[in-house]
């Protein structure tokens, strides 16, 4: 008997040490980054640039019971260089302004950011100054947390954009957007940017496009559990809303299966239902 209650101990013992012990990383790995969020978040006000949201990915989907690694992005703006890339292209509003992610992949924290490579892919960009422009804007920025480039190996002109269009003028199609998406009670509303009001104090005439940001921190932690680095491109939503040559709206966002796909190989069944759910309710809104 004694031999077994020993044994027991010991057992339960080692169980307590490994509990501990993956506490103790997991603790370390939130700190790193945290330390890499801060990091960035004090070179942004060195550097004049106005900040847009600091959304803490993982801490807002455990408040509704969500499980995920650590993962924080900052949203930041500099009207300037915004003006300068969408005079060339209204579309690449989708991925301004500048997003830097910081957040533990297999328990090591890491910063990725969307570098001006990214929207010239994407969005089909040929205007070298405004890119580069767009670089060192962000190198000041990403230099204290040494982070990566987002991946651009795959991607194409128009990569991953899901789009609609609508007859509703686009301040009609941003007030219903806004009422639809806020009736959801799993959604947290971030802000919104209109890139028209910001170039007009650029002294610059742009058509109209305005950016929505909001997410739903449950479902958005459940997609992003096995992909944390998607925390960048697809969480949270960002909504370009713009008006068309016909008068109406056009209206795109991200395909986050997609972006799955862009940053692991690979996607899953909580990435293709987010993209139905969001699909369904902007189209509805759009009528």
């Amino acid at each position: 008997m004694t031999v077994v209650r020993t044994a027991h101990r010991s057992f339960a013992g080692i169980s307590l040490i490994f509990a501990t012990a993956m506490m103790a990383q997991a603790s370390s790995v939130q700190e790193a980054v945290d330390e890499n969020l801060t990091s960035v978040e004090v070179a942004i006000e060195e550097a004049g640039l106005a900040s847009i949201a600091s959304i803490d990915h993982a801490r807002l989907a455990a408040a509704e019971g969500v499980e995920m690694p650590p993962s924080r992005v900052q949203i930041f703006s500099d009207p300037e260089i915004n003006t300068s890339i969408l005079k060339e292209n209204i579309r690449a509003g989708l991925d301004l302004p500048f997003r830097v992610l910081s957040y533990a992949q297999d328990g090591t924290a890491k910063v990725v950011h969307t570098g001006s490579d990214f929207l010239e892919v994407r969005h089909g960009l040929s205007d070298k100054p405004a890119l580069d422009m767009f670089s060192q804007r962000l190198a000041d920025v990403t230099r204290a947390a040494d982070g990566d480039a987002a991946p651009i190996d795959g991607l194409s002109n128009d990569y991953g954009v899901i789009e609609l269009t609508s007859a509703l003028s686009v301040a009609e199609a941003v007030e219903n957007l806004t009422n639809i998406v806020m009736a959801q009670d799993d959604t947290v509303w971030f802000g919104e940017i209109d890139f028209a009001e910001e170039a007009a104090t650029q002294g610059v005439e742009l058509s109209e496009a305005v950016l929505l940001l909001f997410g739903g921190p449950g479902p958005g932690g459940m997609a992003m559990a096995k992909f944390p680095a998607i925390g960048l491109d697809a969480f949270c939503q960002k909504l370009l809303v713009y008006a068309g040559d016909d008068g109406g709206s056009v209206v795109i966002f991200n395909d986050i299966a997609a972006f799955a796909e862009l940053h692991y190989g690979s996607s899953a069944k909580p990435h293709h239902a987010l993209n139905e759910r969001l699909t369904a309710t902007f189209e509805k809104a759009l009528q």
